[in-house]
């Protein structure tokens, strides 16, 4: 063989095998994502993929769970983050049957985040109350506001009804919307979610440390819309959530907009800074996408999960959601929580009616006030 002809052998080979890496790499990233529709299978410490026969083998697959929400995420803060509250009343408001207060909490060094704090004037050290998470929807104007009833659409007002339902009740402001602008590079995020889910936990941290609060049962978390989707991320990673409502909170990811890819660039749809700017990785490929809300339900189990999915939402489409929900039931029925997994599909579109959120306060109550 010539030295010319070795040479363009060797470089054919070099190719070649480089072709086969590259195809290697895809098939195995491929394969390394256990299917979203079976949740009844994990991967065993040598990686083969096992049925899920018992509740241990499901925590195995949950933990890989939690692994694939913080690929694109980001890593959920430590002890490190966790500093004194150091709360301040800015404002405090006779409501009647409570007081509600606009205060600020340090959630981590160099961020105070802004929160309504809603508290019934019979809740005391000897008459405690349960507490409710309330995360707002998307309003760049009034923000947190809207849960309080102060401005934004109707429907909305799922703090100010809970408090006057004798809950105690929280509404931490959103990161990057109305006036809550955290420096998220300096901080050390790579998405607004991942900020979003610490301000929650440090939220409960907050109502945990409160004379008022009676935690015994654990904490409910509720959203509309953006605020849907913040409890259910906030309910996988801190599980004092006892109870979780999302109305009109998801569709899978695949499904979103009807996989429309014009809604995957960075900066659009999901892949927004505020949300997580890492899903435009998956642009053309959203089935590789690491995690996806049949996971997320199933997450949850065998707490209380009330989801309210209406028939016209253009949003989050319905029929998405039902696929998400049986995905997730076996995993409810292997727990023996077969009950705690319930959908509501409403004749309305983008919204949350009043009698889904009696329903929803239900649900909270049949869970932290069991028993009364």
């Amino acid at each position: 063989m010539s030295i010319k002809n070795e040479r363009r052998w060797c470089w054919t080979r070099l190719i070649c095998v480089v072709i086969w890496a590259f195809v290697c790499a895809n098939v195995g990233a491929q394969s390394s994502r256990l299917d979203r529709t079976n949740l009844l299978q994990f991967r065993d410490a040598d990686g083969n993929v096992m049925p899920v026969a018992s509740p241990e083998d499901w925590s195995v697959r949950r933990a890989e769970i939690v692994r694939a929400m913080q690929a694109v995420m980001g890593a959920l803060p430590g002890a490190e983050k966790r500093i004194e509250l150091d709360v301040r009343i800015e404002e405090d408001v006779d409501m009647g049957a409570y007081s509600r207060r606009l205060i600020t909490y340090q959630s981590e060094p160099d961020s105070r985040v802004p929160a309504y704090l809603c508290v019934p004037k019979s809740a005391g050290a000897s008459s405690r109350v349960a507490a409710v998470l309330c995360l707002h929807p998307t309003d760049n104007t009034v923000g947190h506001k809207v849960v309080v009833g102060l401005g934004g659409r109707a429907g909305r007002q799922y703090a100010s009804e809970l408090a006057e339902l004798g809950y105690v009740t929280i509404s931490p402001a959103y990161p990057h919307l109305a006036n809550y602008w955290p420096n998220l590079s300096k901080l050390g995020y790579v998405s607004g979610t991942m900020k979003a889910i610490w301000d929650n936990t440090r939220a409960l941290d907050l109502l945990e440390s409160m004379d008022e609060v009676d935690s015994s049962k654990g904490f409910a978390a509720i959203g509309h819309s953006l605020g849907g989707h913040n409890a259910i991320y906030t309910a996988v990673f801190d599980e004092r959530i006892s109870a979780v409502v999302s109305s009109c909170g998801f569709d899978s990811f695949s499904d979103y907009y009807d996989g429309d890819e014009r809604n995957w660039f960075f900066g659009k749809g999901w892949c927004q800074i505020r949300y997580m700017p890492r899903m435009s990785d998956y642009r053309g490929r959203l089935e590789a996408i690491p995690f996806d809300f049949h996971e997320l339900l199933a997450a949850l189990a065998p707490r209380k999960v009330f989801l309210s999915a209406p028939l016209h939402d253009s949003n989050f489409r319905w029929k998405s959601v039902d696929r998400c929900v049986e995905a997730a039931r076996p995993v409810y029925e292997l727990l023996g929580a077969n009950e705690s997994l319930s959908v509501q599909y409403p004749d309305c579109d983008h919204n949350f009616p009043d009698d889904m959120r009696r329903l929803a306060y239900d649900a909270i109550g049949s869970v932290l006030r069991q028993g009364e």
